[in-house]
């Protein structure tokens, strides 16, 4: 087991999943308004917080995560491991005074910003790379800290003068990493792997500390990427029929693993502490990170450029990542903005070789000759509705008819990302209507029985909707 010593492969494969993995990592890091007095702001670092023991004993936080997937090796196959969180370092700021001492302000008027007290966020890295055949029996056990230390950087106004400096602190962060696999019984050579990350802080925290006292001890915004050098993982989310069996046994504690990088490939897993889907990617469109958790690039964009002078001041003064995102927001071109109001991937599946024929036979005139549908042209044939009735429509569901009326229990899928779902996972329901989408799918609108607002629900048309194959259908009582 080595520590820090990649091949260049491995490497390459890293870099091209760190654009998603660095969305991770800065997920929430600053919010619009982007300024450090902003309410939302007060509160930070949300995601992946792994806080000292002695403060998660007292608190809802925790001091590990733990990862379990499902792997493939092939024989010599070798585990490159690369932690990933944000060091929390303390800024303050002081300003020079006429006899050459510098004091401590609450803010520092510059002309073209506004400095202010705040919490920076170092990017830390721990990596590990391990023969898989070392995973086995006790596994690999590597320890790591980030010692205390303190910057300065002096702060200069237009002219050049020294009028005060920034001052940064970060305090000693400890942690561990603990690699083991085990081979699985059946007819497959499958292992699944166990990774657990925990801070070891020995801080302990005085009797009137708070959660700002524990950050700077705490490994923030924590996660995993690895990567196979022969061999795949195998999807957790999506996993081979043969696979659901030991992927429903393995244990995910506060992460989750999806596949990263390249789509036709499997070889590279994100363990993420926000929900995912197998081989994310960051939109093509986007101009560049704005660090909001809600990240809609256009309303924040727009709303960014439209802050005043003064408010754009404080957020470049509060930190450089804000600063960055006001200066996009302001030299951002019209063209590069109009493609952020939306993006067609696609409309059919093409499973032929191209065709000469247009897209509208009859009248090319219905396309805009860059093949999309003219506004005043119908996307779907309004004809194909009229032998659909959504209140007599009936749908089999394990053999059984299921319309609206039927009383169904609520089986949330693993592939549905709407983690209120799973709240209803149990609870049973009356089918209010079956639906027939413009892609043939069929969903169940349906209202959740002893819901005290089901009548009112009914009036307005406003229902849950679920597939079939997330319903178990009920005998009537």
């Amino acid at each position: 087991m080595t520590t820090a010593v990649f091949s260049p492969e491995t490497e390459s494969r890293f870099t091209a999943a760190r654009q998603i993995a660095d969305a991770v990592l800065f997920e929430g890091y600053v919010l619009y308004p982007y300024r450090a007095s902003a309410a939302k702001n007060r509160m930070r670092w949300q995601f992946g917080v792994l806080v000292p023991p002695a403060w998660g004993a007292d608190c809802e936080e925790h001091d590990s995560q733990h990862t379990e997937c499902l792997m493939e090796p092939r024989a010599g196959a070798t585990l490159s491991v690369e932690v990933r969180f944000l060091h929390a370092q303390r800024r303050t700021v002081q300003q020079a005074r006429p006899d050459g001492t510098l004091e401590t302000v609450p803010e520092l008027h510059l002309h073209d910003r506004v400095l202010v007290p705040w919490d920076e966020g170092a990017e830390e890295r721990v990596e590990v790379a391990t023969t898989v055949d070392e995973l086995t029996g006790d596994g690999v056990t590597v320890p790591f800290t980030r010692p205390a230390r303190e910057e300065t950087e002096p702060v200069l106004d237009a002219d050049g003068r020294l009028v005060g400096r920034l001052v940064r602190r970060c305090e000693e962060a400890n942690g561990v990493v603990r690699l083991s696999a085990r081979e699985l019984d059946g007819p497959y050579r499958v292992m699944r792997l166990s990774a657990v990350v925990e801070n070891t802080s020995t801080w302990k925290p005085d009797p009137d500390a708070d959660r700002d006292a524990a950050l700077p001890h705490s490994l923030v915004a924590a996660h995993l990427l690895l990567c196979l050098s022969d061999g795949k993982f195998l999807s957790m989310t999506d996993p081979p029929e043969w696979a659901k069996g030991a992927v429903a046994a393995c244990r995910n504690l506060h992460t989750w693993p999806v596949l990263a990088g390249e789509p036709n490939r499997a070889d590279l897993v994100l363990s993420s502490p926000i929900i995912l889907e197998d081989h994310p990617a960051i939109a093509p469109e986007s101009p560049g990170a704005l660090y909001d958790a809600t990240e809609i690039d256009e309303i924040l964009a727009l709303r960014t450029a439209a802050l005043t002078d003064e408010e754009k001041r404080e957020a470049r003064g509060t930190d450089a990542k804000a600063a960055a995102v006001i200066d996009l927001a302001d030299s951002m071109p019209p063209e590069v903005l109009e493609r952020l109001h939306g993006a067609v991937r696609a409309l059919r599946e093409v499973t032929g070789p191209a065709s000469c024929e247009p897209d509208f036979p009859g009248d090319p005139d219905l396309s805009d000759g860059h093949g999309v549908v003219r506004p005043d042209t119908p996307w779907w044939d309004p004809a194909s509705d009229a032998g659909l009735d959504p209140a007599r429509d009936q749908v089999l569901v394990d053999g059984r008819p299921v319309s609206a009326g039927s009383r169904v229990l609520l089986r949330p899928g693993l592939r549905r990302s709407d983690a209120q779902d799973l709240f209803l996972h149990g609870r049973s329901a009356q089918v209010e209507a079956v639906l027939h989408d413009v892609d043939g799918g069929v969903h169940l609108a349906v209202t959740v029985e002893g819901d005290p607002g089901a009548d009112i629900r009914r009036e307005q048309g406003r229902f849950l909707y679920f597939q079939p194959d997330e319903v178990e259908p009920l005998e009537d009582v």
